[in-house]
């Protein structure tokens, strides 16, 4: 049987590079809108996120702005299985981060010459960025290991 994870059992995993899926309520009569992202979190703080402004009307961006609600789900893939979920609110909307606030998302996943010749990519594409603050209202998980009971 699964075993909920402790306060401190759930930060850490949160702190871990996992690729995260957020959830975001429609406003129209489609299903809700998931996707992956990259997320930065510190244990105790809040969780952040940026993506692309590749279109103006984005059904993405239009979904999510400051006070939008959402959830998020990370997950362990591999046995054990191990996940934490998190109900919040978009606290902040940034749509000019800077290129340190960039990077720690980013260096999470790769490398530090990849991190920074991936933002370098960014850059010079002139993509803009919105850069997001969440903050976890509620939070739930589960491990499924050994000692789990």
């Amino acid at each position: 049987m699964p075993r909920p994870l402790t306060d401190r059992e759930r930060a850490a995993f949160l702190a871990e590079p996992r690729v995260a899926v957020m959830s975001l309520p429609s406003d129209d009569e489609r299903p809700p809108l998931a996707f992956p992202v990259w997320y930065a979190y510190e244990p105790g703080g809040q969780i952040t996120y940026y993506t692309h402004r590749t279109e103006p009307k984005s059904r993405k961006l239009r979904l999510i702005h400051e006070g939008s609600v959402l959830s998020l789900c990370v997950q362990r893939e591999e046995l054990p299985y191990k996940y934490v979920t998190v109900e919040g609110t978009v606290g902040e909307e940034n749509e000019a981060p800077t290129a340190e606030q960039r990077l720690a998302i980013i260096r999470r996943y790769l490398a530090e010459d990849d991190a920074r010749a991936y933002l370098a990519a960014e850059i010079e594409s002139g993509v803009a960025i919105v850069l997001f603050t969440i903050r976890p209202d509620r939070w739930a998980g589960l491990d499924f290991g050994e000692d789990a009971g």
